[in-house]
């Protein structure tokens, strides 16, 4: 996949000798770009200036460096986090995600709801509680969700009457059941009782609204899911130069400049390159929240005979070195050199419906070169 990313990131810079052509190039070369990503099309940057969740950007700070490479693959569960924000506007413990976004063959891993728990308010008289249970339902009938089979409980616990804070309560089935029939999706009730079930009027307790607080703190559906779209490895941790790696060098480098430089080129032995991908410059700048762009690297170089064990040849290159060198067979060329370990990159962008989306791609990233 790294192969083709660079390529179309090469072909969209090249010039071509009339306006139209390079402007045909630019665009088919952009459309497979956005192909290797899983988009149809890019999604239109918000119409407003919106902040996206502080709990997608803290995520995509523990999973991923600055750049986008993922340092600790263990920690999602699937390849995409999908954030959803409450559409009631109105009712404080009635809430409503929309999922038309969440596409038909991404798989339901874990879902969570998020609450945000308001400091308590003041009571007259000595308090007597300190815990209250908060139940989480799924509605089944709209117009009547208090009667007698009109919701299904999802998640009950106990929880503090002190502080304030995130409550995250797991609503995977529900959430199973909404995307496999969208219409079966009436929205989600949460109840405020005493510690034996007993109804309390004023509920001590609140969560902030989408209406009446800080953005910040808006109620919030989480999915973790996994769209099946693997490389042919898996993600590693531990990438070398991190973060700290330098942006420079050019993308149309591999497939143009002078003859004496491309010369050169092949006299050098094979090495890992610098390859910027400026999200800004290709017109993504719009919909991608973070990272502005990442170091894709790129292999090049000679492999000649003998490979030596810096060459990081296979036994199958060390064989076809020998046979090109002795020239014991017509057609034979020297190894080639290629990335020969991957590494995977996230990206934090609106989806097509403003949804903060964090999703990992496998095979983005040269992380070291080998003759092969």
């Amino acid at each position: 996949m790294l192969g083709t990313v660079l390529l179309l990131l090469a072909l969209a810079k090249t010039a071509c000798p009339s306006p139209a052509g390079a402007a045909s190039r630019r665009a088919e070369a952009l459309k497979r770009l956005l192909e290797v990503f899983g988009m149809e099309d890019p999604p239109p940057p918000p119409a407003h200036f919106k902040q996206p969740p502080q709990y997608m950007v803290d995520l995509f700070n523990t999973v991923a460096n600055a750049d986008g490479v993922t340092k600790n693959p263990d920690i999602l569960e699937g390849n995409t986090v999908r954030s959803f924000l409450d559409k009631t506007h109105g009712e404080k413990m009635r809430f409503l995600f929309i999922l038309s976004s969440v596409a038909k063959n991404e798989k339901i891993l874990t879902a969570e709801l998020h609450l945000f728990r308001l400091w308590p308010r003041a009571t007259d008289g000595p308090k007597r509680h300190h815990f209250c249970q908060v139940s989480v339902y799924q509605v089944l009938e709209k117009s009547e969700p208090d009667a007698p089979g009109g919701n299904k409980l999802l998640a009950s616990r106990l929880v503090s009457l002190q502080g304030s804070g995130w409550e995250v309560f797991a609503i995977t089935q529900a959430v199973r059941d909404w995307t496999e029939d969208e219409s079966s999706n009436r929205g989600l009730l949460v109840t405020v009782q005493g510690l034996g079930g007993s109804p309390l009027d004023p509920p001590p307790l609140q969560f902030a609204s989408g209406r009446d607080h800080h953005e910040s703190k808006k109620p919030m559906l989480v999915l973790f899911t996994d769209d099946g779209r693997r490389g042919a490895s898996m993600p590693m941790a531990g990438f070398p130069g991190g973060s700290h790696a330098p942006w420079h060098g050019s993308l149309s480098a591999t497939v143009s400049g002078p003859r004496s430089t491309r010369s050169l080129d092949r006299l050098q032995p094979c090495q890992r390159h610098p390859l910027s991908v400026d999200f800004e410059e290709i017109g993504w700048s719009g919909w991608i929240i973070s990272p502005r762009g990442y170091n894709a690297y790129h292999c090049k170089g000679s492999c000649p005979f003998p490979l030596g064990e810096n060459m990081r040849p296979t036994n199958h290159a060390t064989v076809q070195s020998i046979i090109n060198a002795l020239k014991l067979s017509e057609g034979v060329s020297s190894p080639c050199c290629v990335p020969d370990k991957l590494y995977s990159i996230n990206l934090l962008y609106f989806d097509d419906d403003e949804n903060v989306v964090l999703k990992q791609y496998d095979d983005m990233v040269a992380g070291s070169c080998g003759c092969h």
